[in-house]
């Protein structure tokens, strides 16, 4: 038998952004195509010298490409360290073994940790499809997973990537289920514990489907990509860290099935609490607080779904060792008067430096969280946490650390603000009942944020103020005319503010 050689082609950029997906492109006629029986959605392996991916194939014709031509994605590009003119090799993608137990628990079949580990670490390897990806989140939602199920998809989502090992009896961190817009506590939060001489390396994710993540905020201020000796290097000199996990390799599937979770709308405890457990037990926490808001429009609904919650963290925690703290807090409506990047920023920046129109909310907030998390940690008696995190705010020394840890990960900054902007209005008189935080978030994202991070929008109103017709109830906030023209319609068409009429 002769040995087989596989066709080589040409590299072609053509910057195309497909956002996180790897996509090939050849020309129809292209030789590979034909002699290895190719069409368009096929998945394939590509290599470029030693580094290789999995990505699906789309067909492109002339004049773009020509048939000894492939291009790739800019995701595929930048991880393969893509250069026009480098030689590609497309061949068939490896047989995806994992699958069976996909589908075994698309039957409703109980799948053990060694099909978990398959199945996540061919997630993490991007050897999946989005629609794979969406069964398996599918097959495992709705409380379709038991308890040493959901232990081993969060053992799994550990193994798959970087594991931080920090030389401290105890080793704090916080984190917030979300469906919150605003409530950027965080920042705060880390500044305070660590003048309070805990240990915090936060990690925190880049928005997905939200109008900011924790990452997106604080990159308004300061360089968040850290790699593991810079992050160790920021933690060893302030005591605490603001960055990226993304940057770290932290459970590194999670961000793949968050951003297909969301894209379902599935949202189910056995996914929630693998997503958070991984990324706290590989940052090498050891104490979580875990904010739950809970609200009508919030992600934890009703007090039943909290209480169903925090008893199945309780139990996969203690499997990993780790001690958590979940509270229960309002969910009705915002926190803060920014939601967006940027405008969530100026607020953290108002509330350290104790400005005199910092909002009370967000101030307290995270006052009564840290508060509690230093009790949780042991620096602070039972009680006593929330006046030693006021006293560490209000006497500078939050601020003054918060300086330091912006510095060591590269120097402060100030947010910008966006170019344009316009009220939504009060459509009658009467006292605010309601507020919607789905479609606010909605209206800050069709602003631009987190794209732009100056968009999003500023609130005008809170539950329970009185208006007049034609006051403001929230101000959006865009870097474009023609995305303020689309949020400004679609706040108009979906109203956010239920105003009852005195």
């Amino acid at each position: 038998m002769l040995p087989y050689f596989p066709a080589m082609l040409a590299f072609k950029p053509l910057g195309i952004d497909t956002w996180q997906e790897h996509v090939i492109y050849l020309h129809p006629d292209c030789p590979v195509c034909g002699a290895e029986g190719f069409s368009a959605q096929a998945r394939v392996q590509v290599r470029i010298g030693a580094r290789t991916l999995i990505a699906t194939l789309n067909l492109v014709g002339s004049p773009l490409l020509h048939t000894h031509q492939a291009s790739l994605s800019a995701s595929a590009a930048g991880e393969l360290g893509a250069r026009e003119g480098d030689a590609v090799e497309v061949t068939h993608a490896p047989a995806l073994e994992s699958m069976r137990a996909v589908r075994a628990k698309i039957h409703g079949l109980v799948i053990d940790d060694a099909q978990l580990a398959g199945i996540v670490t061919d997630i993490a390897g991007e050897r999946y499809t989005e629609m794979q990806i969406a069964a398996f989140l599918a097959a495992c939602a709705g409380g379709r997973m038991n308890e040493q199920e959901v232990i081993g998809l969060t053992r799994a989502m550990i193994g798959t990537g970087e594991q931080l090992r920090w030389d401290r009896e105890v080793v704090a961190d916080k984190h917030c289920v979300g469906g919150l817009p605003g409530n950027r506590t965080t920042p705060i939060i880390v500044a305070i514990v660590a003048a309070a001489g805990l240990t915090i390396p936060k990690t925190s994710s880049r928005a997905i489907t939200s109008p900011a993540g924790t990452a997106d905020t604080m990159e308004t201020l300061t360089r968040v990509t850290l790699d593991v000796h810079e992050l160790r290097r920021v933690v060893e000199r302030t005591g605490a860290a603001l960055a990226w996990g993304g940057a770290l390799n932290l459970s590194p599937s999670d961000d793949v099935m968050i951003r297909v979770e969301r894209a379902l709308d599935i949202d189910s405890d056995a996914q929630l609490i693998a997503s958070i457990l991984s990324k706290k037990a590989a940052a090498g926490a050891t104490h979580v607080l875990i904010d739950v808001p809970v609200g009508p429009t919030a992600k934890v609904r009703s007090e039943a779904d909290l209480l169903r919650l925090e008893s199945l963290m309780q139990r996969v925690a203690a499997a990993f060792g780790l001690h958590v703290m979940m509270v229960h807090t309002d969910g009705a409506q915002p926190v803060g008067r920014g939601i967006g990047p940027a405008l969530e920023a100026h607020d953290v920046l108002a509330v350290l430096r104790r400005e005199a129109h910092a909002p009370a909310d967000l101030r307290h907030r995270a006052l009564l969280l840290s508060g509690l998390l230093l009790e949780f940690c042991g620096a602070a008696k039972t009680g006593e946490g929330q006046t030693k995190a006021e006293q560490i705010l209000d006497t500078g020394v939050a601020w003054a650390r918060f300086q330091s840890v912006c510095e060591a990960q590269g120097g402060l900054t100030v947010p910008g603000e966006a170019l344009f902007r316009r009220d939504v209005l009060a459509p009658n008189g009467g006292t605010v009942t309601t507020v919607d935080n789905r479609r606010l978030a909605r209206t800050a994202k069709l602003a631009g944020a987190p794209r732009h991070p100056v968009a999003g929008i500023a609130m005008r109103a809170r539950l329970g103020d009185s208006v007049s017709e034609g006051d403001p109830l929230f101000t959006i906030h865009a870097q474009a005319s023609g995305e303020l023209d689309y949020a400004f319609a679609y706040a108009l068409a979906n109203p956010a503010f239920g105003v009852r009429c005195n």
